[in-house]
C-alpha cells in the first residue's frame, strides 16, 4: 500500500507561518478549491488535531513561539466579530504563579444554541475562533503555557471574546480555556479582576447546550479557589443559577459538574451562598441526589448539605427538605464496620451538631435516632476531638424533658462528668451566621430609639417646641438617662435589714464571691447539662453516683483556674435535696466528700498522696465541711432519721454496711448515732465487713476514718495529743530481786534449781516461786513429786523464755528482763522467743508477766520505731490484749489519716478470715471499754 502523500500542514513550521501571517494581516485568504478551506483553517485544524495532541506537542508549540500569534489571532477575531452588548471590564493582568488540576476537554464540534441580542458571527470567523480557542485551551493544560498566556495578556482576550461573541461553541471553548487557566492561583486572581465572573454567570442562563454549561460550571468551580473568591462568586450571584440548573431535566454529566461546583462554592459556606442556593430551589434536588447511584454525585451532594448547615438561616428549610435524615443516615453508615475513617466523618459530625440548634431539627433528629448516635460519639475514645462539639450540641436539648430522660438512660451524666477534667481541645468556634435560627437576627438601624421617645419627639415638633428631629438627641431620652444611685442607708437600718444568721444550707466558700461573673470555659456546656439534671425532683439516680461525683470533685479540686461556681452549686443542690440522702449513703458519696475535700485524699491519690497548695486545701476543706453540714441537716431531719433507720435495719447487706460507715460523718445527735450504731448493731456490722471483699476502692480508708470519727463522738474528752511516754530503755530501772541468786555467794542461798531441756540450771527460791504462781504452788508445795525434789525439770522452755519467768517469780517488776526475748522491729514475731515467753507466762499462770511482755512488745513494735508491717506481726500473735493495742493505735488521735488507714489495711490482711479478735478489739476501743485500763504507751 502506497504511503500517504505528505501535505504542507504536516510541518509545524508551515502551520506557525500561516498563524503568524493571519495574526499580522487579518483573517482573510484565498480558499483552496480542492478542500474548500483557507490555508489558515487547514493550519489551525492540523495544530489542534495533530501537533498539539502529539506527545510533547504543546511544549514544542510554546517553544517555537506559537502562543503569541495565536493570542494575536484571537484578538483580531474578537475585534472582527459583532460589537459587544456590554462595556467590557478588564485590567492588565498580574504575573503570579501556582498549580492545580486539569479538567477534561469538551467535544470540538459546535452545538446549537439560543441566539442572544447580538448577531452571530460569520461561519468562517466562528470556525476560526473555535479552532484557535480549542488550541489555546489544550495548551493551558500545562503550567508553562499558563504562565506564558498570563504574561502575554491572554486572559483579557478571553474575557473580551466571552463578552463579544455570543455563540455557544465559542463560549464553550473560551470558558474551557479560562477554567484551565484558573487552575493556578495567580491566573485566578487575574480572571476575577478582568471581570469574567459576570459573563460566565450570564452564560449559565443564556445557553442550554450541556457541553457549554459544563465548561462554564467548571470554570466557576476552578475560580472558587480561596475563601475570598468563593465569597466574591456568591455575592455576584453565581450560586443561584447553579441551584436552578439542578432542577432541570437530568443530564448525568451536567449533574456531576453542578454538584462538584456547588461543593467547592459551599466550602466555608457564606450567607450569600446559602441564601442563593435556598432561593434557587436547590435544597430538594440536593436531598434527592444524596441517594444517587453514582458515588461521586451522592457524596458531593451530602457534603454540600453538610456545608450548608454552617448557616443558620437555611437549616430549618434544610430540615423540611429531609436533610436531617440524610445526614444522620450517612453518618451512621460511615461509622459502621465498613465505614470510612474519622476524616470523612468530621463534616457530618459538625453538621449534625449544628442541626441541634433549631427546635424543629432537634425534634427530627431525636425521632431519627440522633440522640443514640451522639451518645455513641461521646463514648468513642477515637472521637475525643469532637466531644466538646457534641456536648455543646446536646445543650440544645436542655429543656426537652423527653430527650433529657432518654439521654440520662443512655448514660450521659457519667460521660459529662468525665469530660470536666479530660485532656480535650476547645470547641471549634463558629461564626455568628451559625447561631440558632429560632431567634433570627433583626436588621435594625444602628441607633434604636424607644417608642415613648419617638412619640414625645413628634409631639414636641408638632407643638413647635422643637424645629426638627435633630434638635432632640436620643441620648437624652428617659430610657437612656442613667438612674441615680440610691442613697446609702443608715447603719442601724442596714443592720436591721440584714438577715439573721442561722444554719444556712448553702454557703459560698471563703474567697469566692457569688457576684463574680461566671466564665464559660470548655467545661461550660457539660456543667450546664449537669446543672439541668441536678434540678430534677430526684437527681440521685444520675448524679449521686461514684463516676458523677468523682468527675465533679476532680473538676473542683484540679481545674487549672478557679472552678466554675455552677459546679459548686450543683454539689450544694444535691446535698440539700432530701431525695439524694439515701444515694449519698449507699454510694459512699458522703465519705467521698469528706475524704476528697476535707482530708485531701482522692481515689487515685490512695495510697500515694498528691501535694496541693495550702490555700487550695483550705478552700476545699471549707467546701467539704459545708457539703457535709448540708447532709447532716438532711440526716437529722425526721425524714432523714426514718430513711437511715430503714436503710440500716431493712436494707440490703451492702446498703446496711454503707449506712453504718456513713453515719459518723453526717450524724451529730448522740441519741441517733448511739441508737443506730451501738444499740442496733451498726458498728458490729461495719467491723464484720472489714475482712470481706471491699465494695469501694477506698472502703478501708473510709472505714478507718469512720471508726475514728465514731471514737471521737463516744469519747469526746480524750485528749487529742497525749504527752509522749518515756522510752522503756530510759525508764528508771526497778530493783532486780533475782540477780542476788546468780552470784558466786548467793544471799539467801537457793533451795531449788530448775533444769531446762538445754541442761541449764536456774537457781530459785521455793517459797517465792510458790507464792507468785498457782502453778508453782501446786507443783512445789503440793502432793506432786516435785515438792520433794531439789532439781525440778521444766520441759519445752528455752533459756531466753525462762529468764523473764524466773525474774517474775522472784518479784521483779520492770527490771528489764521482759525485753530480753523481744526481737527488734522489722523481725517476725511468730516463732520468736517473745512468743515462747508469752506462752510460758500463760502456761505458768503468770498474768502479770503476760501484761509486762505485751507492754514491752507494744513499746517496741507499735512505737515510733515500728513500721506498719510490725502491726500485722503483733496481731498475728493472736492475743486479745495485743489486738486491743493495735486498735488503740489505729484510732489514736495522734495519727494522720493516711497512716491510720494503711494500718487498718495491714491489720485486715493479718487477720485474714479470723476477724473475730480484731472486731472485738475495735468494739472495745470504740466503746471505751479499755479506756480506763492500763495499756502500753504507743507514742514513744
Amino acid at each position: 500500500m502506497a504511503a500517504a502523500k505528505p501535505t504542507p500542514t504536516d510541518s509545524l513550521s508551515f502551520c506557525l507561518a500561516q498563524l503568524t501571517a493571519a495574526a499580522g494581516e487579518g483573517l482573510g485568504g484565498t480558499k483552496d478549491t480542492a478542500t474548500n478551506e483557507t490555508p489558515l483553517g487547514r493550519a489551525l485544524l492540523a495544530l489542534r488535531t495533530r501537533h498539539v495532541k502529539a506527545a510533547g506537542g504543546i511544549e514544542r508549540f510554546r517553544a517555537r513561539g506559537g502562543l503569541l500569534p495565536l493570542l494575536a489571532l484571537l484578538r483580531r477575531a474578537s475585534a472582527a466579530g459583532p460589537a459587544p452588548s456590554l462595556a467590557g471590564p478588564g485590567s492588565s493582568p498580574s504575573s503570579i504563579e501556582s498549580a492545580a488540576t486539569v479538567g477534561p476537554a469538551p467535544s470540538a464540534g459546535p452545538a446549537p444554541s439560543a441566539s442572544l441580542s447580538t448577531p452571530s458571527p460569520p461561519a468562517r470567523l466562528r470556525k476560526t475562533l473555535d479552532l484557535a480557542l480549542s488550541i489555546l485551551a489544550d495548551c493551558c493544560t500545562e503550567g508553562a503555557c499558563r504562565t506564558e498566556v498570563r504574561r502575554l495578556g491572554g486572559i483579557l482576550s478571553l474575557v473580551t471574546i466571552l463578552q463579544c461573541v455570543k455563540t455557544d461553541s465559542v463560549q464553550n471553548r473560551a470558558a474551557r480555556a479560562l477554567g484551565n487557566l484558573a487552575m493556578e492561583a495567580e491566573s485566578c486572581v487575574d480572571i476575577h479582576s478582568a471581570g469574567a465572573v459576570p459573563l460566565l454567570i450570564e452564560s449559565l442562563t443564556a445557553y442550554q447546550d450541556s457541553h457549554c454549561l459544563q465548561s462554564v460550571i467548571r470554570a466557576l468551580r476552578n475560580l472558587a479557589d480561596s475563601p475570598q473568591h468563593r465569597l466574591a462568586l456568591a455575592q455576584q450571584g453565581a450560586v443561584r443559577p447553579l441551584a436552578e440548573l439542578l432542577a432541570a431535566p437530568p443530564d448525568p454529566a451536567l449533574i456531576l459538574a453542578l454538584v462538584r461546583a456547588l461543593l467547592e462554592l459551599s466550602r466555608g459556606c457564606s450567607r450569600a451562598c446559602a441564601e442563593q442556593l435556598s432561593l434557587g430551589g436547590g435544597l430538594g434536588p440536593l436531598v434527592s441526589l444524596a441517594s444517587h447511584p453514582k458515588r461521586t454525585v451522592r457524596e458531593s451532594a451530602i457534603l454540600i448539605l453538610a456545608n450548608l448547615c454552617a448557616q443558620g438561616l437555611v437549616r430549618p428549610a434544610l430540615g423540611n427538605a429531609g436533610g436531617v435524615e440524610v445526614l444522620l443516615g450517612e453518618l451512621q453508615q460511615r461509622r459502621g464496620p465498613s465505614g470510612a475513617g474519622p476524616a470523612s466523618q468530621q463534616p457530618l459530625v459538625r453538621a449534625v451538631c449544628l442541626l441541634c440548634r433549631e427546635a424543629i431539627n432537634r425534634a427530627r433528629l431525636r425521632d431519627a435516632g440522633g440522640l443514640e448516635l451522639l451518645m455513641e460519639l461521646l463514648r468513642d475514645p477515637h472521637a475525643s476531638a469532637w466531644h466538646p462539639r457534641v456536648v455543646a450540641a446536646l445543650v440544645g436539648f436542655l429543656y426537652d424533658t423527653g430527650a433529657l430522660g432518654r439521654l440520662q438512660a443512655l448514660g450521659l451524666v457519667p460521660l459529662l462528668a468525665g469530660q470536666l477534667c479530660g485532656e480535650l481541645g476547645d470547641e471549634e468556634e463558629e461564626g455568628k451566621e451559625a447561631a440558632s435560627w429560632d431567634f433570627p437576627e433583626e436588621r435594625t438601624p444602628e441607633r434604636v430609639e424607644a417608642g415613648s421617645f419617638r412619640s414625645l419627639r413628634s409631639w414636641l415638633i408638632s407643638e413647635g417646641y422643637a424645629a426638627g428631629p435633630e434638635d432632640i438627641s436620643p441620648d437624652r431620652s428617659p430610657e437612656r438617662c442613667p438612674r441615680p444611685p440610691p442613697p446609702p442607708a443608715p447603719p442601724e437600718q442596714a443592720q436591721a435589714a440584714s438577715p439573721a444568721r442561722g444554719p444556712a444550707l448553702v454557703r459560698t466558700p471563703r474567697g469566692r464571691s457569688p457576684a463574680t461573673e461566671e466564665s464559660w470555659g470548655r467545661e461550660g456546656p457539660a456543667l450546664l447539662l449537669l446543672s439541668r439534671f441536678s434540678q430534677a425532683p430526684d437527681p440521685s439516680g444520675a448524679l449521686v453516683t461514684g463516676p458523677a461525683l468523682c468527675g465533679l470533685l476532680a473538676y473542683v479540686t484540679r481545674a487549672p483556674g478557679p472552678p466554675s461556681p455552677r459546679a459548686l452549686r450543683i454539689l450544694a443542690r444535691l446535698t440539700c435535696n432530701p431525695a439524694c440522702l439515701e444515694a449519698f449513703v449507699c454510694s459512699y458519696g458522703a465519705a467521698l466528700l469528706r475524704a476528697w475535700l476535707v482530708l485531701g485524699v482522692a481515689p487515685d491519690d490512695w495510697p500515694m498522696l498528691r501535694a496541693r497548695p495550702p490555700s487550695l486545701r483550705s478552700q476545699h476543706r471549707e467546701l467539704g465541711e459545708m457539703l457535709l453540714q448540708n447532709l447532716t441537716v438532711q440526716a437529722e431531719s425526721p425524714f432523714g432519721v426514718g430513711a437511715l433507720t430503714h436503710l440500716l435495719l431493712s436494707g440490703s447487706p451492702e446498703d446496711r454496711v454503707a449506712c453504718a460507715l456513713t453515719l459518723p460523718f453526717i450524724c451529730r445527735k448522740p441519741s441517733l448515732w448511739r441508737r443506730l450504731l451501738l444499740d442496733q448493731g451498726g458498728l458490729r456490722l461495719l467491723l464484720s465487713a472489714l475482712t470481706r471483699p471491699a465494695p469501694h476502692p477506698l472502703f478501708l480508708f473510709f472505714a478507718a476514718d469512720s471508726l475514728f470519727c465514731l471514737h471521737s463522738l463516744v469519747s469526746p474528752t480524750v485528749s487529742p495529743a497525749p504527752p509522749p511516754a518515756t522510752p522503756l530503755d530510759l525508764d528508771p530501772p526497778s530493783p532486780c530481786h533475782y540477780e542476788p541468786l546468780l552470784g558466786p555467794a548467793p544471799i539467801p542461798a537457793p533451795d531449788l534449781h530448775f533444769l531446762l531441756d538445754s541442761g541449764l540450771r536456774l537457781p530459785a527460791q521455793r517459797a517465792a516461786s510458790s507464792a507468785a504462781s498457782p502453778f508453782f504452788r501446786a507443783l512445789l508445795a503440793g502432793s506432786f513429786a516435785e515438792a520433794q525434789m531439789d532439781l525440778v525439770p521444766l520441759r519445752d522452755l528455752s533459756p531466753s523464755a525462762a529468764w523473764p519467768v524466773m525474774h517474775h517469780l522472784h518479784g521483779c517488776r520492770g527490771c528489764g528482763a521482759a525485753l530480753g526475748p523481744i526481737p527488734p522491729p522489722g523481725q517476725p514475731l511468730l516463732g520468736s522467743e517473745a512468743e515462747e515467753a508469752l506462752e510460758a507466762a500463760g502456761r505458768f499462770l503468770l498474768p502479770g508477766l503476760e501484761e509486762e511482755l505485751e507492754e514491752a512488745l507494744g513499746r517496741i513494735h507499735l512505737g515510733s520505731q515500728g513500721s506498719l508491717e510490725s502491726m500485722g506481726e503483733v496481731l498475728r500473735l493472736g492475743r486479745p490484749r495485743m489486738a486491743v493495742h493495735c486498735a488503740r493505735w489505729v484510732l489514736g488521735p495522734g495519727q494522720c489519716t493516711r497512716k491510720r488507714a494503711l494500718a487498718l489495711v495491714e491489720l485486715v490482711e493479718a487477720a485474714g478470715e479470723e476477724a473475730g479478735p480484731l472486731t472485738e478489739a475495735f468494739l472495745a476501743v470504740v466503746m471505751g471499754v479499755e479506756v480506763g485500763n492500763r495499756g502500753p504507751s504507743l507514742d514513744s
